[in-house]
């Protein structure tokens, strides 16, 4: 704490007030071993010898293209118009900040506005707000922006949604003092019966699906959307922005909120991160959005002019009318998103959506006829992604075939030990008919 300008009648003070003896306490929730590990450095070395390790580190690395990936679990390897890096490198975007003073972001914020404008029509809303960092934690404001429109504290998702995104919703959720159940799955799809009861035992503020799911299979939204709306409850749907090309949009079932990762709109995997997440609702819904959204107004010599319309975070409003303590957009991320979806429009995204189809169908055909592998929910419909059953522990084949340059896909056992033999598979617009074969003709057996 030395770099704050507190003094120590300061620190003792705080501490004081918050019921603590010492700044140590603080941090007492993180285990012993991990507060002041030894990190077993060298001594210090020359610039020259620096570079020269740091070269040999990242020569260990392998460029996703020198794969044959079928990775995707909620990140995915789709193709990039050039148009998009040129967008987001030229210097007035790349090293922006936000934009707080919009007189002097104009070019951002008709960016913005565009985003908002291509999420809210993908999504069949009434209004997207600037982006969030993520596709998890817009799933989590989202909820919460039920619990507050509802008042109720209680939350009912699907546990076929991402685990990661399971995860980010606990932990919100245990900060706003809300709760969260899940809805166990039918095969690969959500349990309507289960659904059913769930509700009818304690009607929450809001039912959360995903579509597709985080195994690859197409939900009974509409269906999901009915019930929560005969429980007063809002109903929230996870969409995959590609998907939303070519299925019902949310907003056309009846959801009230729409949230998504962005990634697969021209943002490279990038291990992982950064995405952008994004985030639409009802216009019902508008003063519950959290973070930002900008608007198209005049200026005062009547020209057209771009503005923050909204913005509700403590930092703006007074706290306790604050939606969320979200601090910023993902601009640079939402940016690269609206120049992908500008490059491709309605026409491109269906195409994206139909070859990775395609794909998809043609690799479970031909895995699922290797012997001693199968489909592990053959009724289920998919897009882009399926779950393969093996013969043997799927960690085991995902391993053997990354020797042979081929990632398999995603072992599913540390998700749930009851599919440790089975292996998320994906395949994209990017996923060459020679590399299905290759992949097919590898399987261990």
């Amino acid at each position: 704490m030395a770099y704050l300008p507190n003094t120590d009648a300061d620190r003792r003070a705080m501490l004081e007030r918050i019921g603590v003896d010492d700044v140590s306490a603080l941090f007492r929730d993180i285990p012993e071993r991990l507060r002041d590990p030894d990190c077993g450095l060298e001594p210090p070395a020359a610039e020259a010898e620096l570079i020269a390790e740091m070269r040999a580190l990242a020569g260990r690395n392998r460029s996703l293209g020198q794969w044959d990936c079928f990775l995707g679990a909620g990140i995915y390897q789709r193709f990039i118009p050039a148009i998009v890096p040129a967008t987001t490198g030229r210097p007035e975007f790349y090293t922006a900040y936000t934009p707080y003073q919009a007189e002097a972001s104009q070019g951002y914020l008709q960016a913005i506005f565009e985003f908002q404008t291509m999420v809210a029509e993908l999504y069949g809303l009434q209004v997207a707000n600037a982006s969030m960092y993520d596709g998890a934690t817009a799933t989590a404001e989202g909820a919460l922006m039920a619990v507050a429109h509802t008042g109720r504290p209680g939350i009912l998702a699907a546990s076929t949604l991402h685990p990661e995104t399971l995860r980010v919703l606990d932990t919100y959720a245990a900060g706003r003092g809300a709760t969260v159940r899940r809805i166990p799955r039918q095969g690969a799809t959500t349990d309507l019966e289960a659904a059913r009861a769930l509700l009818a035992a304690e009607p929450p503020a809001v039912v959360i699906v995903g579509q597709p799911n985080f195994l690859g299979a197409l939900e009974p939204v509409a269906e999901l959307v009915r019930l929560a709306h005969e429980a007063s409850a809002l109903a929230l749907v996870v969409a995959d922005p590609v998907a939303a090309a070519v299925v019902e949009a949310p907003g056309a079932l009846g959801a009230d909120i729409a949230t998504g990762d962005g990634q697969p709109l021209g943002i490279a995997p990038q291990f992982g991160g950064p995405t952008v997440g994004l985030l639409s609702c009802t216009e019902a819904l508008v003063r519950r959005i959290p973070g930002r959204l900008a608007g198209l107004t005049t200026d005062n010599q009547g020209q057209r002019a771009f503005c923050l319309t909204l913005q509700t975070r403590e930092q703006h409003i007074r706290r306790e009318r604050a939606t969320s303590n979200i601090c910023t957009n993902h601009a640079l991320m939402a940016l690269a998103a609206t120049a992908y979806v500008g490059r491709l429009g309605a026409v491109g995204l269906e195409a994206v959506a139909d070859i990775s189809y395609r794909r998809a169908h043609r690799l479970a055909a031909l895995l699922g006829a290797r012997p001693g592998y199968q489909l592990a929910f053959p009724a289920a419909d998919f897009l882009w992604e399926f779950v393969l059953r093996c013969p043997r522990p799927a960690a085991e084949v995902a391993a053997a075939l990354a020797t042979e340059g081929i990632l398999a896909g995603l072992p599913l056992g540390g998700v749930d030990p009851a599919l440790a033999d089975c292996l998320l598979v994906c395949a994209t617009e990017m996923t060459t008919p020679a590399a299905i074969e290759r992949y097919a003709a590898a399987l261990p057996r």
